[in-house]
Parts: C-alpha cells; sequence; structure tokens
C-alpha cells in the first residue's frame, strides 16, 4: 500500500512539474501568411510567405550552436465527400539554420538543393527561408477541368533533429512548438 502511495505522489508531482513547466511560452510562431498557386509555362507553381518567430529558448539553442531544422510540406489535394483528400502530389523543401560564433553569422542550408547562404543576422536568415517562389507542383494536363483541387502548406519544426538532450523538450515544452497549421487554399483553373 505504501509503496501504491509513494508511485501516485510521484507521478502527480511529475505532473505538475510539467504542467508548470509547459505553462510559459511566449510569442514564438510560424505561420503561413500569403500562398498562392499559379500557372508558367503549362504547369502549376507555387509560392509562399511565410513568417518565422523563435522563442528565447529556441533562440539560446541557436546561439549556443544547435542547429534548427524546418521542412516546408506542399501538398496538391483532391477533396472527396466520403473519404479522406486524395493526395495526387507531395513535395518538401529542408531548411537548417546554424549559428556560427567564431564567424558571427547565421548560415541557412536549403538541404533539398544544397545551397548555403551566410547572414550576419538572424532576421536576415529567417527572411531567407521565409519566401518560397515557383515550387513546381503539377502539370496542367494532369488535372481535370470537372474537379476542384486544393493545395496544402505547412512549415514542420523537425525536433527530432535537435541533440539527443534537447528532443523530450521539443515534444513537451511550448517554446520549442515552432511549427505551423496546415495552410488550405483552392487552386483556380
Amino acid at each position: 500500500m505504501l509503496i501504491k502511495r509513494s508511485l501516485a505522489t510521484f507521478f502527480c508531482c511529475t505532473l505538475f512539474l510539467l504542467l508548470a513547466f509547459t505553462a510559459y511560452a511566449d510569442d514564438a510562431a510560424t505561420e503561413v501568411i500569403d500562398a498562392e498557386i499559379t500557372l508558367h509555362n503549362d504547369h502549376y507553381v507555387v509560392s509562399a510567405d511565410i513568417v518565422y518567430q523563435l522563442s528565447k529558448r529556441a533562440t539560446a539553442a541557436l546561439q549556443s550552436g544547435v542547429p534548427l531544422f524546418w521542412s516546408i510540406q506542399i501538398k496538391l489535394l483532391q477533396p472527396r465527400h466520403l473519404l479522406w483528400d486524395k493526395t495526387l502530389f507531395t513535395t518538401e523543401i529542408h531548411y537548417r539554420l546554424q549559428y556560427h560564433a567564431l564567424l558571427n553569422s547565421y548560415r541557412v542550408t536549403n538541404e533539398s538543393s544544397h545551397e548555403t547562404f551566410n547572414f550576419s543576422t538572424l532576421y536576415a536568415a529567417l527572411d531567407l527561408m521565409s519566401v518560397i517562389h515557383d515550387v513546381p507542383l503539377i502539370e496542367k494536363s494532369k488535372l481535370s477541368l470537372k474537379e476542384d483541387y486544393l493545395c496544402a502548406l505547412k512549415v514542420k519544426f523537425d525536433g527530432d533533429l535537435l541533440p539527443l538532450p534537447l528532443r523530450p523538450l521539443a515534444y513537451i515544452d511550448k517554446q520549442w512548438f515552432l511549427s505551423s497549421h496546415w495552410t488550405l487554399w483552392p487552386l483556380k483553373k
């Protein structure tokens, strides 16, 4: 009986500490503020504007040498009434953001195209990641004029690529919730 009581007390205290630990969060968020699909040379392409706001903990980790990773997920969906939407196309753009203390600079690497850019400020580095232009989506000939289509875009912070001691925090601490929600908009033919 004493063991059950001790375990119950331990779990209650642990739960209370976790709730208190996750209650504090500042205005860190990632948000897709504008997105559009346009037709270029018989191909639909996606462009979007994204706002990244890092929390104090994420900024401190970055400036301590911890790289941060995001993926921009883009999907073309065909809505269906009785079943979930059918995914016609999906692609991802992966970014790695690092701070180099010796150089006092921020480095953004597009892991998909292997392009690397250096910046003197965090704002400039995030600005590069915040705009995507003309990402190929699908050929016009592959879509039916009778059907409706949706484009979906989400920015996902990848906490699984953090160093091992920080990974549990990425799941429970709101300051590490640096992903956006899905943004949906119709494809206009």
